[in-house]
């Protein structure tokens, strides 16, 4: 595109007609991409459910092309927008799961290739199971996530989500700034995920079913961007998709949420893809998936695909040139193996059947069986073996020798608060994506699985006895579940039964040796039984496991010192502020530690720091103005004595 500058500079010399030139420098089409986690089609007015009030989607709709039968090839919301967004299916890219894996670098996303074409790109992300650390931030100039995890406390989880007013508040202001170039925005809701809490005045319409009031909301926050888009005359020229990114079971085959099973309460999911220059409406009955949706984009675009990419452009369809209903569509759920050693889901779908591969197969005909609630299995085994040839097929079409994404551990704060989100941040079982069909099947589970979750809910609301007592239950089904054994090791903790946690974690790295949540854990109870021996043990051997753990790393440190090792407490301090150097507690005890040794301005150096990380935290600035004094900077060391009342108090005077 011609500079303003050289531009002007052609027109004062007469080099261009101005109608030419218009023509010639006209914009590419801008991307508007919404995302609404958890979203069920048949949930929407225009999908056809009459209980329900979504005006804006439905009026989107009425000038787009709407998807009948869209799915999702995994109803877990990371690695779902990892199929969106890189056009890979998990067997590819490696994301099978909420935590653990990152998206590789070396992946092109939509972003990255917009980018690179010149287009400015803006994502606001609405819960902390996007943050960038797992990797999606790629391309992105403007990543606005924003989740803090080290400072959460469990009295304010609700910051770990961002309500949809709140998301559209930040994208409709990077767009005003922006919207004068071309834009790629991507607007994440999370709204109708649980827990639902609809906001007034959608909390009291729905009162009897809050998951549609999430909805509803979540459809209000979609007109305030449309609205934006058309009054600055953008809405034409803007390639707009609306999916979710997958569905929910509402108590469905015994799944209250997702993630568990690969029904298509959780797969079915609305695609509506709005063309520029196109009004008309088109309901289209192919089915197509989320890794579809980047190579139609960029087809629309005009721009490459990467070779990387495993979806089909829809753009034929969409625009009548193709009809082809034969295909077959890959999915998956391995959050029952990563988490709980069951067997992992897979399965096939075509326009008549779904063939799930488990332990116990599953066939259903949805033109019979919409709901997949009569098992054809053992009815039609010739039926069920040619489709499982067919996804044995296909597995191996979009596998390649090796998962792209990157391992990470599992830190501790970001686990904890994910939980709060009704995310079992645990690893109880394999990582490997092979089939084992000795393992206990998902549906033989899901009564133990759903009172686990409770169990994990009652645990982030204080309710840990009762908690306690689920957990136990759920160990007469599966005694040597290493998640429940891990849960109730984190309950003990908090009951203050420091032995009983001990013994937990102990039983847990029975089963599984290195596990590094349990391993880290079991090093704090050691601690709180006074046994620093063993903690100190215990915590070399986290950081050993897990070389991104600074909470371990400093707990090290605190043993250390109950030991009275002064240099090792001295080095592990260290260790924690180098792997995370906005640690505010590594900073102060090595300025405390300093201070001890007489090393007076590396001191007031650390200590500094650590009240430039947390400038309401009385007791840094008391030690502080300790550091100053004996520096015989008085004045200094009193403005910190003040600024420590003050944090005690509950005034800020920083």
């Amino acid at each position: 595109m011609l500079s303003f500058r050289l531009f002007s500079l052609l027109c004062t010399a007469g080099l261009f007609f101005t109608p030419n030139l218009q023509a010639a420098v006209k914009a590419p089409p801008n991307v508007v991409f919404i995302t609404i986690d958890t979203l069920r089609a048949d949930h929407l007015g225009c999908y056809g459910y009459k209980q329900i009030q979504t005006p804006n989607i439905d009026a989107l709709a009425a000038h787009s092309a709407r998807f009948e039968h869209a799915y999702t090839p995994v109803p877990v919301t990371l690695p779902a927008h990892t199929a969106i967004f890189t056009g890979t299916y998990p067997t590819l890219s490696g994301m099978h799961d909420f935590s653990g894996n990152k998206l590789n670098p070396s992946q092109s996303t939509l972003a990255s290739v917009l980018k690179e074409r010149g287009y400015a790109t803006a994502a606001v992300i609405g819960s902390a199971v996007l943050d960038s650390r797992f990797g999606l931030n790629k391309g992105f100039d403007f990543y606005y996530d924003h989740f803090d995890f080290n400072r959460l406390q469990e009295s304010n989880l609700e910051e770990m989500e961002r309500p949809g007013n709140l998301v559209a508040d930040v994208a409709l202001d990077w767009l005003d700034k922006n919207y004068k170039s071309s834009f790629f925005l991507w607007m994440h809701l999370y709204d109708p995920h649980y827990p639902y809490r609809p906001p007034a005045p959608y909390s009291e319409q729905y009162k009897d079913r809050l998951y549609d009031g999430e909805i509803a909301f979540a459809d209000s926050q979609v007109g305030r961007l449309i609205t934006f888009l058309k009054s600055k005359g953008l809405y034409e020229n803007t390639l707009i998709v609306l999916t979710g990114d997958h569905g929910e079971s509402l108590g469905e085959h015994g799944e209250k949420f997702h993630g568990f099973f690969v029904y298509n309460a959780t797969l079915h999911v609305p695609v509506i893809v709005h063309l520029p220059g196109s009004d008309a409406p088109k309901t289209l009955p192919e089915l197509v998936s989320l890794t579809d949706l980047m190579p139609t984009v960029l087809q629309a675009l005009n721009v490459d695909i990467p070779p990387q990419v495993q979806g089909q452009s829809l753009l034929p369809i969409m625009t009548q040139k193709k009809d082809d209903n034969s295909r077959s569509l890959y999915a998956e759920t391995f959050l029952p193996r990563i988490h709980f050693n069951w067997s992992e889901l897979r399965s096939v779908e075509t326009a008549k059947y779904q063939f799930i591969q488990a332990p116990k197969p599953e066939l259903y005909d949805l033109s019979t069986d919409p709901g997949e609630t009569h098992n054809l299995y053992p009815e039609k085994k010739a039926v069920g073996e040619e489709l499982h040839a067919r996804l044995t097929a296909l597995i191996h079409q979009y596998s390649a020798d090796h998962e792209l994404a990157e391992k990470t551990g599992l830190d501790p704060a970001l686990m904890e608060r994910l939980k709060s989100l009704g995310y079992a941040g645990f690893s109880g079982g394999s990582t490997s994506t092979a089939t084992d069909t000795s393992l206990p099947d998902p549906k033989d589970r899901i009564q133990t699985y759903e009172l686990i979750s409770d169990a994990i809910a009652e645990s982030q609301h204080g309710e840990y006895q009762s908690s306690t007592e689920k957990l136990s239950a759920a160990l007469k089904t599966d005694p040597a579940s290493v998640p429940v054994h891990y849960l109730l090791g984190l309950n003990y903790y908090r009951l203050r039964e420091f032995q009983k946690a001990v013994e937990e974690y102990q039983r847990v790295l029975q089963l599984s040796p290195d596990y590094e949540l349990a391993v880290f854990n079991l090093g704090l109870a050691y601690a709180r039984t006074g046994d620093f021996d063993q903690a100190i043990q215990m915590l070399k051997r986290a950081i050993e496991l897990d070389g991104t753990n600074f909470s371990a790393a400093y707990n090290l440190g605190a043993a250390y010192l109950k030991k009275q090792m002064v240099p090792q407490a001295l080095a592990a301090f260290q260790q924690a502020a180098a792997i995370n150097p906005d640690y505010a507690a590594a900073h102060r005890a090595l300025g405390e530690l300093m201070l001890y040794q007489g090393q007076v301005d590396e001191s007031i150096a650390e200590l500094r720091r650590a009240s430039a990380l947390e400038p309401r935290n009385a007791g840094t600035h008391a030690a502080l103005a300790k550091a100053l004094t004996a520096k015989g900077l008085t004045a200094e060391a009193n403005e910190e004595l003040r600024k420590a009342q003050h944090a005690n108090d509950g005034t800020d005077q920083n």
